[in-house]
């Protein structure tokens, strides 16, 4: 799922080396912190948030396959 998420929100931006994911874990939950450049951040976030709902989304999905709950919260400067 983490390699996921930097890959897509890496290719949404300018600067993917920019880009820092942290995962916390506890049991049958994890939580993905992202951090981006401030110029990147609209592109991950998209025009009313469609974007970012759907990488929630399919971050939800994957997780779900592993009888988890996954969140994802952005971290704006």
């Amino acid at each position: 799922m983490e390699e996921f998420l930097r890959y897509v929100i890496g290719s949404l931006g300018e600067f993917p080396g920019q880009v820092v994911i942290k995962k916390t874990e506890t049991p049958g939950r994890i939580v993905f912190t992202v951090a981006a450049n401030p110029t990147d951040i609209p592109k991950i976030v998209g025009k009313g948030g469609h974007t970012i709902r759907a990488i929630r989304s399919l971050l939800s999905a994957s997780a779900r396959k592993r009888n988890q709950s996954a969140s994802l919260e952005l971290i704006e400067p």
